[in-house]
């Protein structure tokens, strides 16, 4: 999947070996808001729109995978998704602030004490859960498209031709990947849990929760700031050094199907633009475009 400043698009490979690619405006949500361009709403506002582009965007891979094997309902997907969004904030939000209440009455009941421990439980779980899916050979394919894509994206951003030989000269990791943003999140969350840490426990727990935009809100800002000033790249190191673990080298097929989502995303002209760069992977012309 690619997103663009105006559009959003998702390719595949179909089992004939054909790769096909939708795309469609972005909603209006952060296309065309005002909100869109306020620091700490324009996060939630993105994160809320990416949850709305990754539901789309699995429904219809969903379905282009049915054609072969058994077809995935919507119902499904949507299930799938509200469950996984209740097991991140139980596992994420609820289960660090549980341990490190009992923790903390071993190591020390202070209230700095309490934060720092849930603040370590945290991210220790987030690593620790993306290592753990990492050992399935299913989600290593996914993590190497993954990486397909960051390769793809950088190429295009320093005006490299579009071809998979040019592209897999490229690191498989990127600066503004959404692991980056999960690590920020865990950090930033420890600073706001932190200036709150005299809080009765029963509203500890509650802010975790209720604090989810705010923190998604400056999240988003640290990381737009570490991607676009030298001095504030620091803050995206520690999601780089997890992308060795989220991205993985890609094959030149899966180079390919990148190609194509982002060709999908870019409008006219700029894909007039791409191919005066030079040659363009066939596999991605070829691509049939819904």
């Amino acid at each position: 999947m690619m997103r663009a400043p105006a559009a959003w698009a998702v390719a595949v490979r179909r089992p004939d070996g054909v790769i096909e690619a939708i795309s469609h405006d972005l909603p209006r949500l952060t296309a065309r808001s005002k909100l869109a361009k306020v620091p700490l709403f324009r996060g939630v506002m993105v994160l809320i729109e990416s949850l709305q582009l990754g539901f789309k965007a699995l429904s219809w891979s969903a379905e282009k995978s049915g054609e072969e094997d058994e077809e995935i309902s919507k119902k499904e997907i949507i299930g799938a998704m509200v469950f996984a969004v209740f097991l991140a904030i139980g596992l994420f939000a609820v289960l660090p602030v549980v341990s490190a209440k009992w923790l903390a009455g071993f190591l020390g009941d202070g209230s700095i004490t309490f934060v720092v421990i849930d603040g370590i439980i945290r991210i220790g779980l987030i690593v620790g859960y993306v290592w753990l899916i990492s050992r399935s050979k299913d989600i290593q394919r996914v993590f190497q498209y993954h990486g397909a894509e960051h390769k793809t994206i950088h190429a295009y951003e320093n005006g490299r031709p579009l071809d998979v030989e040019s592209i897999q000269e490229y690191s498989p990791r990127h600066p503004r990947c959404g692991t980056s943003f999960l690590i920020i999140v865990g950090v930033v969350a420890f600073f706001v849990f932190l200036s709150l840490a005299e809080l009765p426990f029963a509203w500890q727990v509650a802010s975790r929760v209720l604090l989810v935009p705010l923190i998604a809100g400056l999240s988003y800002e640290v990381l737009k700031a570490a991607a676009g000033q030298s001095w504030m790249a620091w803050a995206s190191r520690p999601g780089m050094w997890v992308q060795a673990i989220t991205t993985k080298e890609p094959d030149n097929l899966q180079v390919e199907v990148a190609i194509a989502s982002l060709l999908a995303a870019l409008t006219e002209n700029e894909v007039v633009e791409v191919k005066q760069r030079g040659a363009v992977a066939p596999g991605a012309l070829a691509a049939e475009f819904g």
